[in-house]
């Protein structure tokens, strides 16, 4: 009976096939992986909504996690590049380096914002091909959607009209939350917000709302007390609605100012994890929507 098994196994491998195995840098990335791979995929996330995607390090577990992938989904815009090129390199995948079919970056599929003219860490923390934080512009998940479902077919032509037919229901369902968000949004459009990073100027642009007042002296930049001191008559001269943050940062500058201003400081999930609620795509922005409009 043993040999009998041991046979089938050999002769029908897939048998034991858990489907393709995704490695997410990011939350979001493993919540659409999920979307359009469906029970075709296995999908990991190297992070959660409550770490900041800048600064991990190339673990163990993660490099073991990267070794077994068929496809890396990653943002790319250089966001990942303190932790995932040596991450790559030690998991000696040759799948998932730079060049193969399994090497996704999202950020090839959108115009980034941000663009810097000069190159000068003295300007903080600020990335050369541009602001990677698109995913909280909702058409901007969609572009990669479908470049996704794409290659996703490209590794496995065997299901690739699945994934097309993923990717159109999928699409469909978020064109329609998406009007629903825009419309949502027409009650806060034009208001002026304080935020903790430049993380967020793809919600502003989209939403037509102000994030231009940054926590941050500059990108990357903690502030010191003679900065928050000068963003107080700055939040007040403004009309600021909230200051916010994003569920990764810390929110003591934050809490300070609405201390000394009477300003509410607002959590912002800012990626799938963020907090209980915001559990996938959909409900991320149904959360960021909720927390801005309340």
């Amino acid at each position: 009976m043993k040999k009998l098994l041991a046979f089938t196994l050999l002769a029908f491998p897939f048998i034991t096939q858990t489907g393709i195995n995704i490695f997410a840098c990011e939350p979001e990335w493993a919540s659409l992986a999920e979307e359009i791979g469906k029970d075709k995929v296995s999908v990991f996330s190297a992070t959660t909504g409550k770490q900041d995607p800048h600064h991990i390090e190339a673990r163990p577990s993660l490099i073991a996690k990267a070794r077994s992938a068929d496809l890396l989904i990653c943002t790319g815009a250089d966001l990942e590049a303190g932790w995932l090129p040596l991450l790559v390199k030690k998991s000696a995948n040759g799948k998932i380096i730079a060049g193969a079919s399994g090497h996704f970056m999202a950020s090839d599929y959108v115009e980034l914002l941000d663009k810097p003219q000069i190159l000068d860490r003295s300007q903080g923390d600020i990335h050369a091909a541009g602001n990677p934080h698109f995913h909280l512009n909702p058409h901007h998940i969609l572009s990669v959607a479908k470049a996704f479902a794409t290659r996703l077919g490209e590794i496995d032509k065997a299901n690739s009209d699945f994934y097309q037919a993923s990717l159109s229901d999928f699409s469909q369902r978020w064109q329609v939350a998406t009007t629903a968000w825009e419309q949502q949004a027409q009650s806060i459009k034009n208001k002026t917000y304080a935020v903790d990073h430049k993380s967020w100027i793809y919600l502003a642009e989209w939403l037509h709302i102000d994030m231009s007042t940054t926590i941050e002296p500059k990108p990357g930049i903690p502030p010191g007390s003679e900065y928050l001191s000068r963003l107080i008559k700055v939040i007040k001269d403004k009309n600021i609605q909230k200051i916010l943050y994003s569920a990764h940062a810390n929110p003591r500058a934050a809490q300070w100012l609405s201390n000394q201003t009477g300003i509410p400081a607002i959590e912002l999930p800012y990626t799938v994890g963020g907090n209980d609620k915001a559990n996938n795509l959909f409900s991320l922005f149904d959360e960021t929507l909720r927390l801005l409009s309340e």
